[in-house]
C-alpha cells in the first residue's frame, strides 16, 4: 500500500485553498464553490489552526439559520485537526477517516501543513492499485510473468 507522500505525488491537484479564522463562512464557502472543493484548511500565522468543510456550513449555518455574512470561520471551523505524516500508509489514512467519519486529513510534516488528502484520493489510489494487481494476476495465470 502506497504512503500518503507517494499518493500526494501523483495526485494532479496539490494546491492547498486556505482561509483565515477571521474570514467569513460566506467568503470560505465561495471560495469552496469557486475552487470546486468541499474543504478548506484555517491557518492562522502560517499555521494549522483548523480546517472548514461544507458539512460544517450545512450543520452549523444552515441548520441554525444563521447569516453566513456575519460568522467568522473560527466559530464553525474543527479546531481539533486530525492530522497525518508523509509515512503514514493509505490504508492506515482510510481507516482513520471511517473511524473518525472524516472526508479530508491535512498532511503535516514537521509541524508544517504539506497536503491534504480527501477520502476521494485514497479511493481513487484503491481502485488504481487494485486493478493493477488484478493484471498482474491475470499476466501470472496466462504464464507471462
Amino acid at each position: 500500500m502506497k504512503t500518503v507522500a507517494e499518493i500526494l505525488r501523483t495526485k494532479p491537484q496539490a494546491a492547498v485553498y486556505s482561509v483565515e479564522p477571521t474570514t467569513t463562512v460566506l467568503e470560505a464557502i465561495k471560495l469552496m464553490a469557486e475552487k470546486g472543493i468541499g474543504a478548506l484548511v484555517v491557518l492562522e500565522r502560517g499555521r494549522l489552526a483548523g480546517i472548514v468543510s461544507e458539512r460544517d456550513y450545512a450543520r452549523k449555518i444552515v441548520l441554525l439559520e444563521r447569516s453566513a455574512s456575519d460568522i467568522a470561520i473560527s466559530e464553525i471551523m474543527t479546531a481539533d485537526v486530525i492530522t497525518v505524516s508523509l509515512r503514514d500508509t493509505a490504508q492506515e489514512c482510510m481507516q482513520l477517516m471511517t473511524d473518525r467519519h472524516l472526508r479530508h486529513l491535512p498532511v503535516v510534516a514537521e509541524g508544517e501543513l504539506i497536503g491534504l488528502l480527501s477520502i476521494g484520493d485514497l479511493v481513487k489510489d484503491t481502485i488504481a492499485e487494485q486493478a493493477s494487481l488484478i493484471q498482474q494476476l491475470e499476466q501470472y495465470i496466462r504464464g507471462e510473468v
